[in-house]
């Protein structure tokens, strides 16, 4: 099974402005099919609380900082994202938590599906069952 890990996007340095980028199965281990983006998230406020049985993500910090907290079903794993040179990939089957998100910070998601609730596991009771086989 893959495991979350921080991957390192190309940067391109320039005296006007630095670039960064993403390209499907190259950068990151997927094919895109949707991007989306969370914003004006109120202090204290976490967003997430899902698993997904087989949707794969990539999340980029492009502004401001917060934390993505994962669990496999045994262990905790806690990411701070803060630059807009690297994110965090997710597989499947990990429990995610998006918090302590710093004034006007934006969260960049790419995901390797459409939209399908199908896909969500929203207790995390039952994700820890399903996860653990019991």
């Amino acid at each position: 099974m893959d495991k979350p890990r921080i991957i390192d996007l190309p940067k391109i340095f320039d005296p006007r402005g630095n670039l960064s980028f993403i390209e499907n199965e190259k950068n990151i281990p997927f094919e895109i099919k949707r991007t989306y983006w969370i914003y004006d998230v109120p202090g204290g406020e976490k967003r997430g609380g899902h698993a997904y049985y087989h949707l794969q993500e990539f999340i980029v910090a492009l502004s401001g900082s917060f934390d993505v907290v994962l669990h496999d079903g045994e262990k905790e794993f806690r990411f701070h994202l803060n630059r807009s040179y690297y994110g965090l990939y997710v597989p499947k089957m990990y429990w995610r938590e998006l918090e302590n998100f710093s004034t006007n910070s934006l969260a960049l998601i790419l995901a390797d599906n459409d939209y399908n609730e199908d896909d969500y596991i929203r207790n995390f009771d039952n994700f820890k069952t399903i996860k653990n086989g019991k």
